[in-house]
């Protein structure tokens, strides 16, 4: 989980190829609509946010023996919402900067809806999971390699892995 850029698809990939499970891109659910706004650089809204929230759901709970999702999940409403759909559902919360987000998102504007015009609203609706239960907060910048490593090893650590 985490803003716009901090990599959240290339950790998925990392992790889900390591564990041996599949992989659910949260951007791959998107409704056109959505993703239309997000291109014309319109944020989304918690009511444009509902009905993608509980598809993820329905692809987790499709998943019993396990599956890793990249989701924004920036809200801790959201974040409850996911966890209803799947008990021991856990977040590996990917902290980044504004500055660093900006350029991420601009990098790889070419082939992703969604625009450097919405960083800011992404850090607007940004609720910090720290202190909920089954969150591992982990700095963005650090290389793919070494996240991949914290992320497993922290799974690994809990009762649930």
């Amino acid at each position: 989980m985490g803003v716009a850029g901090c990599g959240k698809s290339s950790l998925g990939r990392e992790v889900a190829a390591a564990l041996g499970l599949p992989l659910i891109e949260g951007d791959d659910f998107h409704l056109p609509a959505s993703v239309a706004k997000m291109k014309a650089g319109v944020p989304l809204e918690d009511a444009d946010r509902i009905g993608w929230l509980d598809e993820l759901g329905r692809q987790l709970a499709a998943h019993p023996q396990g599956a890793v999702l990249t989701c924004s999940a920036l809200r801790k409403a959201y974040r409850e919402r996911l966890r209803a759909a799947s008990a021991g559902l856990r977040f590996a919360h990917l902290a980044l900067s504004r500055d660093e987000s900006v350029r991420r998102v601009a990098a790889r504007a070419a082939a992703h809806f969604f625009t450097p015009s919405l960083v800011d609203s992404q850090f607007a609706a940004l609720e910090s999971p720290a202190g909920e239960p089954g969150v591992l907060t982990l700095d963005a910048t650090l290389p793919l390699p070494d996240l991949t490593v914290l992320v497993l090893d922290w799974l690994k650590g809990s009762p649930h892995a």
